[in-house]
């Protein structure tokens, strides 16, 4: 039945509270009233874990030449240059402008507030190019940039609302647009409609449709799934970036252990004690990590061993303390001092290099929506992002939405249609949400990780068929709650992603299949799935 449906309306709506929505929301704000929503409370979201740092080029002896070419070799000849080069030479003065303008405490050589940013190096990088602050650089911008939303009398931040579908509407001459979104709010389990001229979707990425995973809980690929079924175009999804070093501990719940511990000279072991990566890549330990990932995988298999181990004992213990106090508090409080012992780890799930496919600005193929930061597919990082260039690309496209947000607006129709509920009931079955949610992941996890095959991709495919009809009955049939809306919208992203590999013969990037262990130059293009038709392949050229 239709019911009462509380109706809010902004100049802008913002799903999604990390680095990519805020920023956007803080560069508009003077325009407008903007509205932000965010499925748990608004500090959490994936920028919040992001240790390393952000890359850009700040030192005499780096170019942005040498950022572009490290990027494009890793992305294995799938990023898009135009996007690569206007991210890169964007980088500094955004970095500038988080520090200067929004209180972001980045490290400075010597501590000295008046010196250079002090930079880290990670895999894949030929330079020292990583901002940072210590080994907490997500977290230090999300409570700056946070406390400037809070702080803005144009922002309102909604928690705890977890968003059911983008509002939608379509034409019978085709033409489409998004003005808003349904969502329900958790704490009194009501849905409310949230209408706009302009929706962004900044939601993060997908890391738990996967079982082992660096990602909070909130990451299960909602503005993917969301997107998708309005007709968005998605793209290059089999990309799954694995990062290669979790914390491995019973107690340690996948806690990420960065890159930038090997940037600063940890050395890759086996549980021997000899070199993991000697002989195996040009630059060992530093490798980039789709290289890295499959080599412990590899090993993993081959010894029967269930991780490998990260050595930092040959470094200055007082400065791996200064340098990386988290990770540090975090080894410690499960009885590893990475001073004296080396840490085990394992490699997880932790980033989407595909995503909702849009151009330099974050604009997508439906208008009205906007789609920027780790939901997107701008083409920056190919078949395997550069370590770093994550938090480069949520910024630089949260800076480009703002600057044509209001020419990439909608209209927003005045009346609004209820939120229909037909003849759906409380549920009693709860335990198929739990038992679909643990078999998903596993499933994606054992058929789709970090080496693949036509076999394992096939039977993952059945899988995951059945469980979408099983999620879709219950969908219809049981009032929405969060966890049946996230189950739901990670059983599709799970779908979108075995179509991706399915279509790629080829082993490129972060997808690598053992029948087909070859990059191919006829497969050197983008994997593209919309409602409309289907999947197909497509060249660099990703909006029109």
């Amino acid at each position: 039945m239709s019911v009462s449906t509380p109706i809010h309306r902004s100049r802008y709506l913002v799903l999604g509270s990390g680095l990519a929505g805020l920023y956007f929301a803080l560069e508009v704000a003077d325009r407008g009233p903007v509205t932000i929503l965010t499925k748990h409370r608004a500090e959490s979201s994936n920028t919040r874990w992001a240790q390393g740092g952000i890359s850009a080029v700040f030192s005499g002896d780096d170019s942005s030449n040498e950022h572009v070419e490290d990027t494009l070799l890793v992305g294995a000849g799938l990023c898009d240059r135009d996007m690569v080069v206007h991210a890169v030479e964007k980088g500094p003065g955004l970095v500038r402008r988080l520090a200067e303008r929004y209180g972001v405490r980045f490290d400075r050589v010597n501590g000295d507030e008046t010196a250079p940013f002090e930079l880290g190096r990670e895999g894949g990088h030929s330079r020292r190019r990583v901002v940072h602050h210590r080994d907490m650089t997500g977290a230090e911008i999300e409570r700056a940039l946070l406390a400037a939303a809070h702080a803005h009398p144009n922002i309102t931040v909604h928690e705890h609302h977890t968003v059911i579908d983008l509002l939608s509407w379509t034409k019978v001459d085709g033409s489409r647009g998004c003005f808003g979104v349904y969502a329900l709010n958790n704490r009194d389990d009501r849905v409310e409609a949230f209408v706009a001229p302009l929706t962004v979707l900044a939601t993060g990425g997908a890391g738990r449709v996967y079982r082992y995973t660096s990602n909070p809980s909130v990451a299960t690929g909602d503005g993917i799934a969301m997107a998708y079924r309005i007709g968005a175009t998605v793209a290059n999804l089999e990309f799954m970036q694995f990062h290669p070093t979790c914390l491995y501990h019973a107690d340690a719940n996948t806690f990420l252990i960065s890159e930038a511990l090997r940037g600063e000279g940890g050395i890759l072991r086996r549980g021997d004690g000899s070199d993991l990566m000697a002989g195996r890549h040009a630059m060992a330990s530093l490798a980039p990590r789709d290289v890295v990932a499959r080599e412990i995988d590899a090993e993993l298999k081959r010894a029967g061993v269930r991780c490998v181990y990260l050595d930092m004992t040959h470094l200055d213990p007082e400065f791996l303390v200064e340098r990386f106090p988290a990770i540090h508090a975090r080894c410690m409080s499960v009885g590893i001092d990475m001073r004296k012992d080396p840490i085990p780890v394992v490699p997880a799930a932790h980033y989407m290099c595909g995503g909702v496919v849009v151009d330099k600005y974050g604009r997508t193929d439906t208008p009205g929506l906007l789609a920027i930061g780790e939901v997107a597919m701008s083409g920056l990082h190919g078949a395997c992002r550069l370590a770093s260039n994550s938090l480069l690309e949520a910024v630089v496209l949260a800076s480009g939405a703002a600057e044509i947000a209001d020419d990439f607006a909608r209209d927003a129709p005045e009346i609004v249609s209820p939120w229909n509920e037909g003849t759906a009931q409380n549920s009693d079955e709860a335990v198929m949400v739990s038992a679909n949610w643990e078999e998903l992941r596993a499933l994606m996890w054992n058929f789709v990780g970090i080496v693949r095959s036509d076999k394992r991709l096939e039977r993952g495919r059945r899988r995951v068929e059945l469980l979408r009809e099983e999620i879709a009955e219950y969908y219809w049939k049981f009032r929405v709650t969060r966890d049946v809306l996230e189950l739901r919208n990670i059983a599709l992203v799970g779908h979108l992603i075995l179509e991706c590999a399915r279509m790629r013969k080829e082993t490129r990037g972060l997808h690598y299949n053992i029948d087909y262990p070859e990059t191919l130059p006829e497969f050197a293009h983008n994997t593209m799935v919309d409602k409309r038709t289907g999947p197909r392949a497509s060249d660099h050229k990703l909006i029109t």
